[in-house]
């Protein structure tokens, strides 16, 4: 897979900065899966993330973890959501820019990984390592700052037919760029349910600590977060063609009509009281006028 054309320093610089450009064109360039006539530079061609919302991923499928365990990915589904991405531990842009962004982003949430929800970050690439995955894992685990962050955070690595089932079923599409020898891929993570049905996906390289926190919430049914969660999931929307959560005017405009009644009722209410206490008041008082 490696070219045989040499490459100068200046030359290589070029090329890893048209590369990133590349991926990172990919990322934005996303309109919820559907086809639209693909004008994008040659580099970012067939370089996409198309969703499959509610489809199932292979959970029989092996892959071995930092360890070196060889392990189905159905060790870390069914009891809570879990967060996946597919990056490779060697990419020295996009993928490093996507999980410090979500180390970064799951930090901020009040939610425990582990006990509250999985991370699954896969390798695409088959020549990585456990040792490699290990590496990564201690480095973020670092950033991460919380001992929940070890088991809770899973680093994987498996063959070409491994990869190739995960990948295909999530709708990630990469290539290999053999000038240099990097991977074409776009940026993006996804939120599962716990039986491992894709839920929600994120692209790009930042992810709203708010959006993903709504996004486990309402792939765990409601097992985790609180009635404010419930709430404000109510106000906002999940926009698949922006892969975020979005303000639904007409779902506040209720709830403010729905605020607006009850405050007029208890008005109502407050008003009738007190006008029914000075009734009470009224006679006593002007009894005891005339006595004076």
């Amino acid at each position: 897979m490696r070219s045989s054309t040499r490459v100068t320093p200046n030359g290589h610089k070029a090329s890893r900065a048209l590369l990133t450009a590349g991926m990172l064109l990919a990322s934005v360039s996303f309109l919820a899966g559907q086809s639209t006539p693909d004008n994008r530079p040659i580099l970012a061609r067939g370089v996409t993330i198309k969703q499959k919302l509610n489809s199932p991923i292979p959970l029989d499928v092996v892959f071995r973890d930092e360890t070196g365990r060889a392990v189905p990915l159905r060790t870390y589904f069914g009891e809570k959501p879990v967060v996946l991405a597919l990056v490779y531990y060697k990419c020295p842009n996009l993928c490093s820019l996507t999980l410090t962004e979500m180390v970064h982003a799951l930090h901020r949430l009040s939610f425990e990984p582990g006990r509250d929800y999985n991370v699954v970050v896969v390798s695409f690439d088959p020549s990585e390592t456990p040792q490699l995955a290990a590496e990564k894992k201690a480095n973020y685990a670092k950033v991460f700052g919380r001992p929940s962050f070890n088991s809770g955070w899973h680093f994987l690595t498996g063959t070409q037919d491994s990869i190739s089932r995960l990948t295909s079923a999530a709708g990630f599409q990469y290539r290999w760029d053999a000038p240099t020898h990097q991977f074409v891929h776009a940026g993006g993570i996804m939120v599962t349910t716990p039986d491992g049905r894709l839920s929600r996906y994120f692209y790009g390289v930042r992810y709203a600590p708010a959006d993903l926190r709504f996004a486990l919430v309402e792939a765990s049914q409601g097992k985790i977060g609180s009635p404010v969660d419930d709430f404000l999931l109510y106000c906002f929307h999940y926009d698949a063609a922006q892969g975020r959560y979005s303000l639904v005017v007409v779902n506040v405009l209720k709830i403010a009509a729905a605020l607006t009644m009850l405050g007029l009722g208890a008005l109502l209410f407050f008003l009738m009281r007190w006008d029914k206490k000075q009734k009470v008041r009224r006679p006593a008082w002007k009894e005891a006028h005339r006595a004076g």
